[in-house]
């Protein structure tokens, strides 16, 4: 068995706290199975927070957060809190773990399961056998610049400001771990930017130019522009391996390839910080789907981006590849038999809630285990 590995789990708002039952499952097959042991802690983020302790994210749940090796987080928001201030939003739980660990590199993958090919909007032969990955900044540009806010002008009208603001250490960094990831797939990295109309674009260009001829000439680099990049995805998805980019358009070009897979529940991320002399790395995994208050408490939510975020945790914390690729296998298997939640439904397959998709990956578990 694996040493013992602190794991922080927070399943937030909506249908996280379900989804997240069912990787709890996981982890406990994992343990009675021997594989590997984690000491778990769990806490309120987001709404839930809000509800207990007036904020989104306490002190004393970053605090776990950084004394832990991996956090787990499920999603955050409601409705409910649409009346909250802006200072009180359940969605600053996540950028603050993200501020609070140094967390800058958010990796998305948008894979097609051979089974799920005609489940996207496009064309199957357009998406069958993808597997993207895009490596996004994301605690710089402009969702964190300054100066920001809402200012009343002279005339009594009012000015939004937000500013794109990126330096070469900050690039420099979130490139080398595209490079890095490439390596370890098809050895080719696309960088993505607006360098023709924004300056901090044109540095970003510069500044991965640079590493890659210091540091990664054996990888292919391409630069797009981000318009461009959209209509590539939709155009021809494949041509991509690794797509490297800035908050802003990572954010929307992430939220785009997801749809090439079918469905947002069905697509894992992880967001990486800086390692440590040990090289230890502070990294949170979550679904990118959000909390689905629309279907919140009726157990049909699909909960395999939440697996599947579990087996990110595994292998880029824990370099437990071999556990990693089981639960995948597990997930892929559980697809392959025909069974779907409500999202990926298919005519011909069998449509299963919440709970009966967590037993199905547990069967699965048990068939490659055996």
């Amino acid at each position: 068995m694996s040493a013992n590995k602190k794991l922080l789990i927070l399943p937030g708002d909506g249908i996280g706290p379900e989804i997240m039952r069912e990787v709890r499952r996981v982890i406990d097959w994992m343990d009675r199975r021997g594989l590997v042991h984690f000491d778990l802690q769990e806490d309120l983020v987001g709404g839930a927070s809000l509800d207990v302790h007036g904020v989104p994210l306490t002190d004393a749940c970053l605090a776990r957060a950084r004394a832990a090796d991996a956090v787990l987080f499920g999603a955050v928001g409601g409705p409910q809190y649409a009346s909250f201030g802006f200072d009180k939003r359940p969605e600053l739980a996540i950028l603050g773990l993200r501020a609070g660990l140094g967390l800058f590199a958010n990796l998305r993958p948008a894979q097609v399961f051979d089974a799920l090919a005609a489940a996207s909007t496009l064309k199957p032969e357009i998406v069958r056998g993808l597997d993207i990955m895009i490596v996004r900044e994301s605690t710089g540009g402009i969702y964190f610049g300054q100066p920001r806010g809402i200012e009343t002008l002279p005339d009594g009208t009012q000015r939004g400001i937000n500013t794109e603001v990126y330096t070469t250490a900050e690039i420099t960094r979130v490139a080398r771990v595209a490079f890095e990831m490439a390596r370890q797939r098809q050895g080719r990295v696309t960088s993505v930017e607006k360098s023709n109309v924004m300056e901090s674009g044109l540095l970003w260009r510069q500044t991965v130019q640079a590493l890659h001829d210091a540091e990664y000439a054996d990888v292919a680099l391409t630069h797009m522009y981000a318009d461009n990049c959209a209509m590539q995805l939709v155009r021809a998805p494949r041509q991509f391996d690794v797509i490297l980019t800035s908050n802003l358009f990572g954010d929307l070009l992430s939220d785009l390839a997801s749809m090439l897979t079918g469905s947002l529940g069905m697509l894992a991320s992880a967001t990486l910080g800086a390692a440590d002399a040990a090289g230890r790395r502070p990294a949170l995994y979550e679904p990118i789907h959000g909390s689905a208050p629309d279907i919140a408490g009726r157990g049909i939510a699909n909960p395999l981006a939440q697996i599947l975020s579990f087996a990110m945790l595994l292998r880029y914390s824990f370099a437990l590849e071999k556990e990693a690729a089981l639960v995948e296998r597990a997930v892929a298997a559980t697809l392959s038999a025909g069974l779907r939640t409500a999202d990926i439904m298919a005519p011909g397959c069998t449509q299963l809630g919440t709970t009966a998709m967590g037993d199905a990956v547990l069967r699965e578990l048990d068939k490659l285990a055996a």
